[in-house]
């Protein structure tokens, strides 16, 4: 028997990742949204600036062709209740070997990519496999691919879409192939696999297996939370955006999580990415976006804390012009690049330009432990050390809008910060304003 299989979990190892995803940051382009034109040829021009940013990974939301079947019976309510009345949903795909023509022809799309490589960025395509739509261009020819009823109508999955059988054969390898398709003729670096806990694992695993033999360092990141998820298939999951808002604003229940995540998963395999806002929250928040809810100076203290945890940041389109427009996945509902004009909106670029370069050239933010500091102030005030050989460095995080003093149990002296902002005491003591920060190496 193999004893690394009766291993609990938690003492198993994590599969090691490219660098390039440990050390990235990412960056979430939702087509619709990203320009007024809304197509690939469009975003090719906002890359150098991206690159400049310091943006190193381009997370693309679905490309393939979506379903434009008109019965709303199904639509998913998040769809209708959007009132975009666009039956077309980039997240129900009619024809999974083609690109979008909303979007740009084939070319277009390779030479998205070519171009982000060119400026030193990766690309990871999301793809859409628990569902398809109801006119999806298979079910004719393959009406097994598609789950089935006990009169033979087809089964739908959650938001009224037609659910894929993983228990046939064909319809992975048909999948399979569309993974390879992807990097083979277009290049692409890995995939973000949209539901991906409701996809068996092994499918994952032979996936990853099979995308291998052609990029050996393509990169895989899971919507979902899975424990065994960084064995073999994942390199990195998402937290889970439905409690994304309250854990940016409190330090312990940020903490609790965090330490829960690491407790039950394999030794390397809690890495998650960190955001507060993507293509569901902004769809979701209608007229109310993060931008809008929060003040300024919560948006800002949450950056800081997304670059500075374990796993990886991520930026949504038009978040670092503090973009305050309306989204939609439904609908052409651009950002707001004229924001990027207001003091707010350039303040918000040169700190996440900051943050990146930050990030850059800190590699115990990219490669070190985490270690949390105990405060006395556990609800306000994030603290932790991230540490790599013999560089420490020191974060300290207020996230309420109250002005927090507190003592740290900490060893040295708190060097030259690297980002701060309302810091008025850093030692054994620290006094941060209402959503100050402070990141420094310790001495």
């Amino acid at each position: 028997m193999n004893t690394k299989e009766t291993l609990p979990l938690n003492q198993k190892q994590a599969r090691t990742s490219p660098d390039w995803l440990l050390e990235g940051v990412f960056y979430q382009i939702n087509l619709r949204a990203f320009t007024p034109e809304g197509t690939l040829k469009a975003a090719l021009a906002h890359l150098p600036r991206l690159a400049e940013l310091g943006v190193t990974i381009l997370y693309l939301c679905p490309v393939s062709v979506s379903d434009d079947h008109p019965d709303r019976n199904f639509w998913s309510p998040r769809q209708i209740k959007s009132g975009m009345d666009n039956p077309r949903n980039p997240y129900r795909i009619k024809d999974y070997y083609n690109i979008d023509p909303e979007y740009g022809t084939a070319e277009d799309y390779r030479r998205f990519v070519d171009e982000a490589h060119a400026l030193g960025m990766r690309v990871m395509q999301d793809v859409v496999y628990l569902h398809c739509g109801p006119g999806a261009v298979f079910i004719e020819k393959h009406p097994d691919f598609v789950q089935r009823e006990a009169d033979g109508s087809i089964r739908n999955a959650a938001w009224k879409f037609p659910a894929l059988n993983f228990d046939n054969p064909g319809l992975r390898e048909y999948l399979w192939a569309n993974m390879e398709w992807f990097v083979r003729e277009f290049d692409v670096d890995g995939f973000r696999t949209d539901v991906s806990d409701a996809i068996p694992l092994e499918f994952w695993e032979e996936a990853r297996l099979r995308l291998e033999v052609l990029k050996p360092d393509v990169a895989m990141l899971s919507e979902g939370t899975r424990k065994e998820d960084q064995l073999r298939a994942f390199d990195i999951n998402y937290l889970g955006f439905g409690n994304a808002h309250q854990i940016w604003s409190s330090a312990s229940a940020l903490r609790k999580l965090w330490e829960e995540r690491r407790a039950e998963r394999p030794v390397g395999g809690s890495k998650f990415i960190w955001f507060f806002d993507n293509h569901d929250i902004a769809n979701d928040d209608y007229e109310n976006r993060v931008d809008k809810r929060w003040s300024d100076a919560h948006v800002r203290a949450a950056l800081v804390l997304a670059f500075t945890l374990d796993g990886a940041p991520f930026l949504y389109n038009g978040q670092e012009v503090a973009d305050t427009a309306r989204h939609s996945i439904f609908g052409r509902l651009p950002v707001d690049w004229a924001a990027g004009g207001t003091p707010r909106g350039k303040a918000r670029t040169e700190l996440c330009r900051r943050l990146c370069r930050m990030r850059r050239d800190t590699k115990a933010l990219t490669h070190g432990t985490l270690e949390w500091v105990d405060n006395d102030m556990p609800e306000e005030l994030a603290t932790f050390i991230r540490t790599l050989g013999d560089t420490r460095i020191l974060v300290a995080i207020n996230l309420s809008e109250h002005r927090v003093e507190s003592r740290l149990n900490i060893e040295g002296v708190p060097g030259t910060p690297l980002v701060e902002s309302g810091c008025a005491e850093i030692g054994q003591r620290i006094a941060l304003e209402g959503y100050g920060y402070w990141v420094g190496e310790m001495q």
